[in-house]
C-alpha cells in the first residue's frame, strides 16, 4: 500500500529549485520525480508510436504558443488563444474530422466555433448535450430536483454525445461547457483523444479561475462550513 501520495500543489521548495524543474533540485519524499521506477514505467508507455507523436506535437504546440523565444529571453510572450491552439494542433496531427460536444446554453458559441473550425478545413461533428431528448425521470430524477420543477426537462446525455462521436469516427473531440460530471462521462467514453475549450462555470461566464483568484475575498464564503 502506498503510504505517501504526491502533493505537488503544496511543495515547499522554491519553483526554480524543485526536482521536477532543475537537476539537483529538491522535493519531499512523496515527490513523483523521485520515483524513478514510475518514471521508467511511464516512458515505456510513450514508446507507442501514436502516443509518442501525439505528445511530441503537443510539446511543439506548447512552445509555439509563445513569441520572443530564444537564448537569453527568460520571459517569452503568450500569443495564441486556446481555440487557435486547438486548431493548429489538430492540423499538426493531420486530423480532418473533429467532434464538438457542447452545452445547450452555449449554442451561439458552438456555432462560432464550428464556423471557425470549418473555415480552416475541418469537418466538424457537433452534438448538443440534450441530444436524445430523454426525460430526466429516466435517471430517477424527482420533479423537485429539476432546474424548473413542474416542467418537462431532458437529461444531459454525455454518453449519447460520446456514442455519436464514436460512430462518426471523430479523430479529436473538443469539450465546451459540459456540466461537472457530465464532462467526466464523455471523457471516459470517448474513443478519440479529447481537449477542453471551455469549462462550465455559470456565474463567472465560464472562467472558473475567477473564483479561485478571489477565494480570499469575494468568494471567501465558499470556505465557510
Amino acid at each position: 500500500m502506498i503510504e505517501e501520495f504526491p502533493e505537488c500543489a503544496l511543495c515547499s521548495f522554491p519553483p526554480d529549485g524543485r526536482l521536477c524543474r532543475t537537476s539537483g533540485g529538491g522535493g519531499p519524499p512523496s515527490c513523483p520525480t523521485r520515483d524513478r521506477e514510475l518514471v521508467s514505467e511511464v516512458m515505456e508507455v510513450y514508446a507507442d508510436p501514436d502516443l509518442a507523436e501525439f505528445a511530441r506535437q503537443a510539446s511543439i504546440q506548447e512552445a509555439e504558443g509563445y513569441e520572443g523565444r530564444g537564448p537569453g529571453n527568460s520571459a517569452p510572450r503568450p500569443s495564441k488563444p486556446r481555440i487557435l491552439e486547438i486548431a493548429e494542433f489538430a492540423e499538426r496531427m493531420k486530423f480532418s474530422r473533429l467532434g464538438l460536444v457542447f452545452c445547450v446554453g452555449l449554442m451561439r458559441e458552438a456555432e462560432k466555433v464550428c464556423s471557425f473550425l470549418s473555415g480552416r478545413g475541418f469537418q466538424v461533428v457537433s452534438v448538443v448535450c440534450k441530444a436524445g431528448r430523454v426525460p430526466k425521470e429516466e435517471l430517477g430524477i424527482l420533479d423537485s430536483e429539476k432546474i424548473q420543477p413542474g416542467s418537462p426537462e431532458a437529461m444531459c446525455n454525455p454518453l449519447l454525445q460520446a456514442a455519436a462521436c464514436n460512430r462518426a469516427e471523430t479523430e479529436f473531440n473538443i469539450v465546451m461547457g459540459l456540466c461537472v460530471g457530465h464532462d467526466s462521462i464523455f471523457l471516459r467514453h470517448s474513443k478519440a483523444y479529447c481537449t477542453v475549450l471551455a469549462a462550465k462555470d455559470r456565474p463567472t461566464g465560464h472562467n472558473p479561475l475567477a473564483a479561485v483568484y478571489t477565494l480570499d475575498s469575494y468568494y471567501r464564503y465558499m470556505k465557510e462550513n
